[in-house]
Order: structure tokens, then C-alpha cells, then sequence
């Protein structure tokens, strides 16, 4: 049974969570956001030297990774006035800065175009369609998804990325206590290799598990300095409580986001490198913590991502819930090609997901 990004209304065991009542989205903040629009083999041997067999049980043991808005109604724009056959071409100006956050040092990503990424890790069939498909029939799909995109809004670019989990959550205390695993950066080698044939971006996925940011970041930096190289951190593994990943929900706090944006903004000023993603996963109200608090630099771009799987309406009131009413700067929606699909529910199409408001910049598919 999955035990991640559990549906609201199928707590398991857990007792449902009290609905907060809905708080009204004020003008400014509707204004700021509606204006805008990622073991079969070897594993990374920890100081406890575990023995092959035990490390690639635990990555295809590992905590399977796994809720969910109206579509806001688009009003076409009016008509242009047509000018004079005389008037001189207008001049066009650069758009105004209209995301939270200052505006981003040159290169930035967002919101020039939109991610298509796909979410797993290489050695397991059971995270996400990343490793579930042989490495040349998931690029493909990946081609497929792009055009899906692109025909579904033509005036974004997509950008296809690669979504790793390179630090995975585990049931057991593993090395060091620590109830995570680091993959071996075999592993990211390869990922890499798999998105240069599609100039696709990498983004490096870390479940802390009893760890921290502070103690998993610096052992991907010689990663994260590459120019194509960003951060995904999973809110729901990060086990502040002590309890067991994957029994309960774990949260992050605004000060490991700032932490995490910190320590990217510090690479793009010693690299001097464009700036850098940080996807943050969210499908609860607890898994972030003192949103307000979170710092926004012209280094970064902070995602919150829609995390999670159920039905189309129920993604969307999740949307509606976690992201929308807790804006930060850019947001982000996840798809499922299983999970979406269980109790006779659906995929939903890129189409509907572009007419949510805030049209989301990142779309992840496990």
C-alpha cells in the first residue's frame, strides 16, 4: 500500500487532518500571482559498509514516493485597436518584473519557459517513471510529453528535465541512523548523460529522512555548480518528530528552505552560473511551515510543488489549499500515471492544468 502523498479524504491510519477554514485570497496577492502565469544497481556504500545485497533491497524497499482545483475560466484578452497605416512600429518594452521575489539575475528559467521533467531514480522500477522505463523508451516518452505541452500553450517554450532522487528515504535506520541512502554518483553520471541527449535540465531530489540539508547538500555540490544542475527537496521525509518515514507526513520549516536557497545563491556567485531552481514538495498544510518567512533571492527561484495523487477535483482543492493560498514565488504540479488513475479517476491534460490559476511553471511526472 502506498503510504506517500496520501489522499485527504484515504487517511490510512492516520486520523484525518482538521480543515482549516479557507482564508480569503487578498487583491495583492491575487494581483502578484494571477499576473504571471524532477536496486537494480549499485548503491553509494555509507561508513557502514553495507553489502551489495543489502543496498539494492533498500533502494527497491525504499519509501515509495506519492491529492490534489477548478480550472480558473480564461477571459481572452480584447481586441487590439488596429493602428494607422502611418503610425510608426511600436516599440516592444521589456514586461515588468510581476513574480514575488526580486527579479532574477540573467539566465533565470522561470518564467521563460515551462519544465516538463520526469521524476525517479535509475535503480528502481517502483519511484517513478524515470527508472521504471528502459532509458531510451523514456526519453521518447518524454518527446511525447513535451509536444503534449507545447501544443497545449504555444507561447511557452518547454524544457524537459530529468528529476532524480539521489538521497532516498528508508523504513530502517540504515547507515548512521539516518533513515536515508545516498545514491552513488555513478548513479547521477548516468542521469546526466541521459538529459544532455535531450538539453534537458537535472534536478538532484533529496529525502532527508533523519538527516539534514545542512548535512546531504554539500556532498552534491560538485553537482549543483554545473550551469544545468538544480534542487528538489521532499518536505514529506524530512522527520523532525523522529518518527519513521513513510508512517507519517515530515515538514520543513521556512529556515531549511532559506537554508537551501543560501547555499544555491552561494554557488551562483562563486560559479558565477545563472540562477538556480529549488523545487519544494507540498500537499499539506503542515509539510511547510512559517511560509511568510521564506527569503527570495535574485539567485533562486523557489517552486512550491503540488505533490501528490487522486482524482482531478481533489488535485485541484490541494492546488487551491497549499499553493495558492500560501503563495511563495512560482508553482509547480505533479501527475501520477498510475496513482491519478486508481478508483477509475484520470490523467489530467496539460490543458487543464495551464488554465489553473496561478498557471503552474513546473510539471512533474512520476
Amino acid at each position: 500500500m502506498n503510504l506517500c502523498r496520501k489522499m485527504r479524504v484515504n487517511p490510512f491510519s492516520r486520523p484525518a487532518e482538521p480543515q482549516t477554514p479557507v482564508k480569503k485570497i487578498t487583491a495583492s496577492s491575487f494581483i502578484r500571482y494571477t499576473s504571471g502565469a524532477v536496486l537494480l544497481g549499485a548503491l553509494l556504500l555509507n561508513t557502514a559498509c553495507m553489502q551489495e545485497q543489502d543496498a539494492s533491497a533498500a533502494i527497491q524497499n525504499a519509501v515509495p514516493v506519492a491529492v490534489a482545483n477548478d480550472a480558473a475560466a480564461t477571459t481572452p484578452a480584447p481586441p487590439m485597436a488596429e493602428a494607422p497605416a502611418s503610425a510608426a512600429p511600436a516599440v516592444s518594452e521589456p514586461a515588468a518584473w510581476s513574480y514575488p521575489g526580486p527579479e532574477p539575475l540573467p539566465g533565470a528559467i522561470l518564467p521563460g519557459k515551462r519544465i516538463i521533467a520526469f521524476y525517479g531514480n535509475l535503480l528502481s522500477t517502483r519511484m517513478g517513471i524515470l527508472g521504471e522505463l528502459p532509458p531510451e523508451e523514456m526519453l521518447a516518452k518524454l518527446d511525447e510529453e513535451v509536444a503534449n505541452w507545447t501544443k497545449a500553450d504555444s507561447l511557452t517554450p518547454v524544457q524537459p528535465a530529468l528529476h532524480v532522487i539521489v538521497v532516498t528515504a528508508q523504513g530502517h535506520p540504515s547507515a548512521g541512523g539516518k533513515y536515508r541512502l545516498r545514491m552513488r554518483h555513478k548513479m547521477i553520471d548516468d542521469v546526466l548523460d541521459l538529459a544532455r541527449q535531450r538539453d534537458a535540465l537535472v534536478f538532484l531530489d533529496v529525502q532527508v529522512g533523519h538527516s539534514t540539508l545542512q548535512e546531504e547538500l554539500p556532498h552534491l555540490e560538485e553537482y549543483l555548480k554545473l550551469p544545468n544542475v538544480h534542487l528538489g527537496i521532499d518536505a514529506e521525509f524530512s522527520m523532525k518528530n523522529g518518527n519513521v518515514p513513510g508512517r507519517s507526513i515530515g515538514t520543513f520549516d521556512a529556515e531549511d528552505i532559506n537554508y537551501a536557497t543560501g547555499y544555491l545563491a552561494g554557488l551562483v556567485k562563486a560559479h558565477q552560473i545563472p540562477p538556480k531552481l529549488l523545487i519544494v514538495h507540498r500537499f499539506t498544510q503542515r509539510m511547510i511551515t512559517n511560509y511568510k518567512n521564506i527569503t527570495l533571492r535574485p539567485e533562486t527561484q523557489v517552486v512550491m510543488h503540488m505533490d501528490g495523487w487522486g482524482s482531478p477535483a481533489l488535485k485541484k482543492d490541494t492546488y487551491r489549499r497549499y499553493i495558492v493560498k500560501e503563495p511563495v514565488q512560482f508553482t509547480g504540479f505533479k501527475l501520477f500515471y498510475k496513482n491519478d488513475l486508481k478508483n477509475n479517476s484520470r490523467l489530467m491534460a496539460p490543458e487543464e492544468i495551464t488554465a489553473l490559476s496561478p498557471s503552474p511553471m513546473y510539471i512533474q511526472y512520476q
